[in-house]
């Protein structure tokens, strides 16, 4: 299957990455290299980008997709971006003008039934971004006590109907292993009672999501890759991130506020005592959503939401 993931807000992430001729530009989720490619655009011949992903066909499809500039202005690299500082020490650089964060997963893991993202093929339950990892969504569905499962399941995804997914979850693995897509959606949907069942979306998918997020551990890494890729910015540089989660805009939201803070002294304080200066300034005043444009050419789109800020 061709790797097909159309650029999420891709004029916005131009616009606020603010990358010209002659930049060096970080992008930690690669995916099928639509943000790369339009970046590598603008910055070459004297720019340089560096592509960070964990997904082996990813990485093939951006090697295709960029094969028309020259290898000297890019470089892409297998690894997952909570290791940035050892990411970009390796590939020797010392500071950037960009760097930009494409959350979630790519369309290309929903449309692969063998990646086992999808509620809507039946195939191994997987869900691994990184196929080298060990932790799939079978061995959470099967290993994790009951209250883990809830924990996850409403914490991740958000669902009502939490406990009594896990509750019979651990139920029906006692008779035999839970190991499909398949398997797991019949077991969603009789935990739901009918009338919830009815309204929304499909029932599995909140289930599933909170699943892929913790074997993939989206969520917990993510304050310390915002943090640690602050400190590679140039002064004027930009940090860029696209959520499509509440949890990932809420800890995006909130290290670029702390960030973004200077004294934190108590008030009356004649002098600072503390020493903190803001590192960022916002440069979002509220946070950038896609057009109704975009979102009826990419349905996909809807849930992103854009915030960046600037080195100071």
């Amino acid at each position: 299957m061709e790797y097909l993931h159309e650029p999420v807000l891709l004029a916005e992430v131009l616009k606020y990455i603010r990358s010209t001729r002659g930049s060096t530009i970080v992008d930690c989720t690669l995916g099928g290299a639509g943000h790369a490619e339009a970046i590598l655009d603008l910055i070459t011949p004297e720019g340089f980008l560096l592509g960070i992903d964990v997904d082996d066909v990813a990485l093939d499809a951006a090697r295709i997709k960029l094969a028309r500039f020259s290898q000297q202005n890019y470089s892409l690299v297998k690894g997952n971006f909570k290791d940035l500082d050892r990411i970009l020490t390796k590939a020797g650089l010392y500071a950037v003008d960009g760097i930009l964060f494409d959350l979630g997963v790519s369309s290309i893991h929903f449309d692969r039934a063998e990646r086992g993202f999808s509620f809507r093929f039946d195939a191994p339950l997987d869900m691994r971004m990184d196929q080298s990892q060990d932790l799939t969504a079978a061995q959470v569905v099967n290993t994790y006590s009951k209250d883990e499962l809830a924990r996850i399941i409403k914490d991740y995804g958000e669902e009502r109907w939490a406990s009594r997914i896990a509750s019979l979850i651990v139920k029906s693995r006692q008779v035999h292993p839970i190991r499909t897509t398949f398997e797991l959606v019949d077991i969603i949907k009789k935990a739901i009672p009918a009338p919830a069942r009815r309204r929304g979306g499909h029932p599995a998918r909140q289930t599933f999501q909170a699943i892929r997020i913790e074997v993939n551990k989206e969520i917990e890494i993510l304050d310390k890759s915002f943090r640690d890729a602050v400190k590679w910015l140039r002064p004027g540089g930009r940090i860029v991130i696209i959520s499509y989660h509440s949890l990932e805009d809420r800890v995006a939201k909130t290290v670029l506020k702390d960030l973004s803070g200077g004294c934190v002294c108590p008030p009356g304080l004649p002098v600072c005592r503390c020493g903190r200066k803001a590192q960022l300034k916002i440069v979002t005043r509220k946070v950038v959503r896609p057009s109704p444009n975009e979102i009826a050419q990419n349905p996909r789109a809807e849930s992103a939401r854009l915030r960046a800020a600037e080195r100071l």
